[in-house]
């Protein structure tokens, strides 16, 4: 990436000689054009660069537990959450990812109140952790009969998959307080 970066600043600079010393004005107007196809590269290339300093997150390639909740909005939020699960379920299959239902609340007319699910493959967490957050959609619902705009919301939480570990827990750690009321 530096060596490509370096070749552009190279081509400019040799760009700019060329201007300099060239009296043909067929010459100079290619090495006009030169000189700004190789600067409208610059920022890409150093957006690159930048994003190859970045250290990876350990966690990137974990497996993933992704919930779904309906929030305000009432059925049509339960409708929306459905609707984001199922996006969420074909942007996984695309990628060749595994989904795994793990628990499930349905709505009344569709949707759930409450979905989560766990997502498997190849760099799952590193791609799919942008995703948490509030999400809200504004638009005319199944269940309005009037044709009226509706805002609903639901909540989305991606969180990587916890690694097992044991706990050595000894009687003897244990405490118990019993108190009444006086």
């Amino acid at each position: 990436a530096f060596k490509a970066f370096k070749s552009i600043l190279d081509n400019i600079e040799s760009g700019k000689e060329i201007l300099e010393e060239e009296t043909d004005e067929e010459m100079r107007e290619m090495a006009r054009q030169e000189i700004e196809a190789n600067e409208a590269l610059i920022p890409e290339k150093e957006k690159d660069i930048k994003m190859l300093l970045v250290h990876p997150d350990p966690e990137d390639g974990k497996t993933v537990v992704l919930e779904i909740r309906a929030g305000t909005g009432g059925e049509e939020a339960r409708i929306f959450a459905g609707d984001l699960f199922r996006m969420y379920t074909m942007s996984c299959e695309r990628k060749g990812w595994k989904i795994e239902i793990t628990t499930v609340n349905e709505g009344t007319s569709g949707g759930y109140k409450e979905i989560v699910a766990k997502v498997s493959g190849e760099s799952v967490y590193g791609i799919l952790k942008y995703e948490s957050g509030v999400h809200r959609v504004q638009r005319v619902p199944q269940t309005e009969t009037q044709g009226r705009v509706h805002t609903s919301a639901a909540t989305v939480a991606v969180l990587p998959e916890a690694e097992e570990f044991d706990i050595d827990l000894k009687e003897s750690d244990i405490r118990k307080d019993t108190y009444c009321s006086s």
